[in-house]
């Protein structure tokens, strides 16, 4: 099968969302590329940016089942694994299954509930299962999670752990949209309607094959080298309290090997790695000093600025 085949479901996919979510077609990418790379989306941005039809237009294309959990202070665990219930009739406890068990998950402002409750989730996250009274069950694959967070300056939210925060692979924002996409916005019709009208554009057996042909994509010598160093950076430079872990390491491998399939070529360049550098990296490190909504991607940035004077 040539790339073109097998990426037009792909493209089909990116153009219908495209069609709602207007003027953000490299964060529709990079939400595509994080499902393809078997990883999970933190949204970081205000309310009302098109975070939520994002996710619910993600589930439409692929022809998933959708869930949607409104995070708040006094949610609890079992509001998202589910609760085990008493049946009289037949002297047994019943599991009731909680909104975890859908393929796409969207959890709202995931920053305003306890930390408690976030990590009710890492289960989930990490190995696709929950455990609940003991035993263990298996979650819906694919099983793609995407959550909001309200930037941290803002009333009501909380920190998240990050334990937590390692298990997304990606963090992006969407942004004020352009003048163009605004006034396409007012003019146009309403999201609910739009999203009304998507059609299955990709399929999970097609989704498994681009999965599988993500492993195939080489990187060599000179292009691991240009890894190790952006790595090693993170743990050397003084401006960084931590540095990226190898499993980081290993996150953003992988989300650049998807990216370059996307891209039609079966090999990494450095320019795949730069492109997810930010939104794999930044997420993950911290900076010494008071915290910022944005001292990630400033840190991101500022060593691939430094990397790159050290190379040339």
């Amino acid at each position: 099968m040539s790339f073109n085949d097998m990426l037009e479901p792909v493209a089909n996919a990116c153009e219908q969302i495209a069609g709602v979510l207007l003027g953000k077609d490299q964060q529709i990418k990079l939400a595509m590329t994080c499902l393809i790379a078997r990883g999970h989306l933190l949204i970081e941005d205000l309310p009302g940016m098109g975070k939520t039809t994002l996710a619910h237009a993600l589930s439409q294309v692929l022809g998933l089942s959708y869930q949607r959990i409104q995070f708040t202070s006094d949610l609890l665990p079992a509001d998202i694994l589910g609760v085990s219930v008493f049946n009289q009739s037949e002297g047994n406890f019943t599991f009731h299954p909680g909104p975890v068990f859908s393929q796409v998950l969207l959890a709202d402002e995931i920053n305003r509930s306890t930390p408690k409750t976030q990590s009710a989730l890492l289960e989930a996250m990490e190995e696709g299962q929950v455990t609940t009274d003991g035993e263990t069950r298996k979650l819906p694959d694919p099983f793609f999670v995407i959550a909001t967070q309200n930037p941290l300056s803002q009333a009501g939210t909380f920190h998240l752990p990050e334990s937590q925060l390692d298990r997304f692979l990606m963090r992006i924002s969407l942004g004020y949209p352009s003048d163009a996409a605004e006034r396409a916005l007012f003019l146009g019709e309403d999201s609910r309607v739009l999203l009304a009208r998507m059609k299955p554009a990709l399929t999970i057996a097609q989704l498994n094959t681009l999965r599988a042909k993500t492993a195939e994509v080489k990187a060599s010598e000179a292009v691991l080298d240009y890894l190790q160093r952006l790595v090693n950076h993170t743990r050397s430079a003084p401006q960084y309290s931590y540095g990226l872990s190898p499993r980081g390491a290993l996150a953003l491998l992988k989300a650049a090997k998807t990216w370059a399939l996307l891209h039609k070529r079966k090999y990494l360049v450095p320019e795949d790695l730069q492109t997810l550098f930010g939104p794999v990296v930044a997420h993950r490190v911290k900076g010494m000093g008071e915290q910022g909504d944005n001292q990630g991607d400033l840190l991101a940035q500022l060593t691939l600025d430094a990397v790159d004077v050290l190379q040339g």
